[in-house]
């Protein structure tokens, strides 16, 4: 359990599933949909710091990123 006042973080890998699941969630999207938005992100180095400093990694920053992610990777309609 975590201490008082320590924010828990997640693995690298876990926080990207997080991000994925909040777009499920949040803007019932697929999930293969999801998956592939992250995987731009990744690709195109979204989460590099992330990746770097894994305190960075927690379900509060997820909560803000995925709006990021979301707003940054969407598929535009045609």
């Amino acid at each position: 359990m975590a201490k008082a006042g320590k924010v828990p973080h997640l693995s690298y890998e876990q926080y990207l599933d997080e991000i994925a699941t909040l777009l499920t969630e949040i803007y019932t999207m697929e999930d293969e949909a999801a998956i592939q938005m992250v995987m731009r992100a990744q690709a195109d180095d979204f989460f590099t710091l992330h990746d770097d400093d894994p305190t960075l990694c927690t379900l509060e920053r997820a909560e803000q990123d995925v709006r990021q992610v979301f707003k940054l990777y969407k598929l535009k309609k045609r």
